[in-house]
């Protein structure tokens, strides 16, 4: 059984910096790209940044390139997103992601995701 736990989420200041953690159980972890999403109140889902399996490619949503940083660490099943320059618009749930295939590079849309964590609430005030 895949299982993925978001943590680190929380309340910040405009301006400010979090950086989330998403721990992966129930397969080998480095076999699978992964990503992040987030979803503000009245909003779909949107893609914020994607990494694939060894971590040497990284992609993002226009909105967030230049302030977030996707990486990974396979020998601990952690993908890890650094938030830096928070704005108010930034708040939302926050999702970690990965495909049902390994045979899968990267990908950008919620519709190519199998498994989801929870998800961690992220308000950033003005």
């Amino acid at each position: 059984q895949v299982q993925l736990v978001e943590s680190g989420g929380g309340l910040v200041q405009a301006g400010g910096s979090l950086r989330l953690s998403c721990v992966v159980s129930g397969r080998t972890f480095s076999d699978y790209a992964m990503g992040w999403f987030r979803q503000a109140p009245g909003k779909e889902r949107e893609y914020v940044a994607a990494i694939t399996r060894s971590g040497a490619y990284t992609y993002y949503a226009y909105s967030v390139k230049g302030r977030f940083t996707i990486s990974r660490d396979n020998a601990k099943n952690t993908l890890y997103l650094q938030m830096n320059s928070l704005k108010p618009e930034d708040t939302a749930v926050y999702y970690c992601a990965t495909p049902r295939s390994s045979t899968v590079v990267v990908v950008v849309a919620p519709s190519g995701m199998e498994y989801w964590g929870k998800g961690t609430l992220v308000t950033v005030s003005s």
